[in-house]
């Protein structure tokens, strides 16, 4: 089924902050204390009873974290089934499920795809154990193909893989066999991120250090247009900044990740579980991010709400232009308009006449778009509009 038919529907999120080992470069929120697991999932379905009862329609729902794959198969089965009993989850909607290739087995990725999950999303980040020891990731390069393999074997049509490029002494030839490994394991779905050192990471402090050198920004960008010339002549098409999808067989059927769109989209949002962040008609609100803290709350009879926000017009202007430019097809300028009672292009014609002077934008009668280079500083751009 397109995407883009059920892009409106609400997408339900539910965040598992478990890991085996955290990850040195990772700052989503998790913890290594799997002895809170049952504690959690308690939790998890009360909160879910809590929250539930609203009129929204969902055609999405995102298992992540953190690591969700070291709760085994009846546990993620049981999060499902509760969610389908509690929200109005229509039919062919996209289950989909992160794993670590150091937690899954053949038989546990079975029992995903028998419990109800229908896409599965693993972090095999590199195929090359120099990068995954650098990493700090708890499997090998090998064990990251088997778990493709095993999730096909499984009964999965829709699997997708993340990569990291950007890897101190990472090469462009390295890169590329990266890239082609990839490719030939055949996913639906492949997101490459730029490795990034988030404020507070072990990785950043390394950094910060010197323990290690960064790679050059200059090398950086010629790993990123490698990555889209070589996935664009392998047949994925880059629809946001990093993120390439097959079309299926029948050429209508798009492997687009349903659910990410809809935090590009200002579509209705639903996250439950620690730290994880909810949008509905124009309103922010976000849990606490402690598993502790989040358990207390909700054995008391309260959600785990740490703040809320009622975005104004300006602000929805702001979100609006940094989504929209993630995307490849950009922003639409009619929608945008519309949506705000504004003339996009009248408002930002001196800035955008300069950017595409630069070659970094394109603007049509109704579309707004960085180009390649443009989405090399797509920070930065945004930053000039907003």
């Amino acid at each position: 089924m397109d995407t883009a038919k059920n892009i409106e529907n609400a997408g339900l999120y539910l965040h598992i902050p478990f890991c085996i080992k955290k990850c040195s470069y990772c700052d989503f929120y998790s913890i290594t204390d799997l002895s809170l697991k049952e504690a959690f999932l308690k939790a998890l379905i009360s909160e879910m009873h809590m929250v539930s009862g609203g009129s929204l329609l969902f055609d999405t729902l995102y298992i992540g974290g953190g690591t969700p794959s070291v709760f085994d198969e009846v546990c993620i089965g049981r999060i499902i089934e509760t969610a389908y009993s509690l929200f109005n989850i229509l039919p062919d909607s996209e289950v989909t499920i992160e794993t670590n290739p150091g937690t899954v087995s053949r038989k546990r990725l079975a029992g995903y795809r028998g419990a109800g999950v229908n896409r599965v999303n693993v972090g095999v980040q590199s195929l090359q154990d120099v990068n995954l020891d650098f990493l700090g990731r708890i499997h090998s390069g090998k064990e990251g193909e088997l778990a493709i393999r095993w999730a096909r074997q499984s009964g999965f049509d829709n699997i997708g893989l993340d990569l990291i490029y950007g890897i101190p002494g990472q090469t462009i030839k390295s890169w590329l066999l990266d890239l082609k490994r990839a490719v030939e394991l055949e996913p639906e779905h492949i997101s490459c991120y730029m490795l990034t050192y988030e404020s507070g990471t072990p990785m950043d402090r390394d950094r910060k250090k010197g323990i290690f050198w960064p790679a050059p920004d200059s090398h950086v960008c010629d790993m990123f247009e490698t990555t889209i010339d070589l996935l664009n002549s392998s047949g994925y098409a880059q629809y946001e900044i990093s993120n390439f999808a097959r079309s299926g067989s029948d050429g209508l059927k798009s492997f687009k990740s349903r659910h990410n769109q809809k935090y590009w989209s200002f579509v209705p949002y639903i996250g439950l579980g620690p730290s994880a962040h909810s949008f509905v008609e124009s309103e922010r609100c976000w849990n606490c991010r402690s598993v502790n803290k989040y358990i207390k709350e909700l054995n008391a009879g309260r959600l785990p709400l740490t703040g809320k926000e009622l975005l104004n017009k300006e602000q929805r202007i702001m979100e609006a232009i940094y989504v929209g430019l993630r995307r490849t097809d950009g922003i639409d300028v009619d929608i945008f308009n519309e949506k705000f009672d504004v003339s996009f292009k009248k408002i930002f014609a001196e800035t955008i006449a300069r950017l595409e002077e630069d070659g970094l934008i394109k603007l049509t009668e109704n579309r707004c778009s960085l180009t390649r280079k443009g989405m090399l500083f797509a920070d930065s751009i945004t930053s000039m509009l907003i």
